[in-house]
């Protein structure tokens, strides 16, 4: 709201009060901050596989959801989040963001885009995929992405699925 004309105006001040910094930076720059990760993405057991965009996988996978053959017992929301775990770990292989043949590769080598298993294959994969949709469930889906080899996830999601077994 604009103020009547009788309100006396501020003079305007120079903002030499605001902050100013060094034209440029004298000496070299060193990675010496404690979490500074020099050498390299360390690797190891539970240490995950870091790559760029990794949300984008939850939005595939979206697309997947009506394919999935699941047996008695099974979630989706499980399925899709352990399945998610392989997905990014093969992306983050290849060093770029997730994409469609990452997510049927990793449905596919545990059977979720083909006919549901029946009997002891059906309780061993709901037993790997129970309940790891949830937050608190993290080692869970690590544990499913870790048992699926480096060797595995370089194939194609047909020559993945011959080679790796549930």
């Amino acid at each position: 709201m604009a103020a009547p004309s009788y309100v006396p105006q501020p003079v305007v001040r120079p903002t030499s009060w605001a902050y100013s910094g060094p034209r440029r930076r004298l000496g070299a720059w060193h990675a010496d901050r404690p979490g500074e990760v020099v050498g390299g993405q360390p690797r190891g057991e539970r240490l995950g596989n870091p790559g760029p965009d990794q949300g984008y996988a939850l939005r595939l996978a979206r697309g997947f959801t009506a394919r999935l053959q699941l047996g008695y017992g099974e979630r989706a929301a499980d399925v899709v989040v352990g399945c998610v775990g392989v997905a990014l770990k093969r992306a983050a292989l290849f060093g770029r963001a997730p994409m469609v043949g990452d997510l049927e590769l990793a449905f596919s080598i545990f059977g979720f885009l083909d006919e549901a298993p029946t009997g002891d294959q059906l309780d061993e994969r709901r037993s790997l995929f129970a309940e790891v949709s949830h937050h608190h469930h993290y080692t869970e889906v690590r544990r499913i992405a870790d048992r699926v080899p480096e060797s595995v996830l370089w194939l194609g999601a047909a020559a993945a699925r011959d080679a790796f077994t549930v």
